[in-house]
């Protein structure tokens, strides 16, 4: 399999994948939400930990420290950004004083 065939492949596989999550997030009730930003944070989660294993490699690739290091920002990023968005929805929920 030559280099364009394997480009061809990963952009059908990209395109699947766009398509698929947002028909899928599309059709999440709002109820649920919540609950499906918590278990996107823990997967993000996990995706941080082999960001770190990948920028702290021993071996002398510069492509890959840089390619991991930017992976370890990014997961930073969504996973605190997540916590903001869930705290900030669970609020929705609380009850406010002075009301019943």
């Amino acid at each position: 399999m030559d280099a364009t065939m394997v480009g061809i492949y990963l952009g059908f596989i990209l395109l699947l994948s766009i398509f698929l999550g947002f028909e899928l997030i599309s059709k999440v009730p709002s109820t649920l939400h919540t609950p499906l930003m918590s278990g996107s944070n823990a997967i993000s989660g996990i995706t941080l930990v082999g960001a770190l294993l990948s920028a702290g490699t021993e071996l002398d690739q510069r492509v890959t420290v840089i390619l991991g290091s930017l992976a370890v920002v990014f997961a930073t990023i969504n996973v605190v950004g997540g916590y903001f968005v869930t705290d900030r929805m669970l609020a929705m929920f609380k009850k406010k004083e002075g009301h019943k």
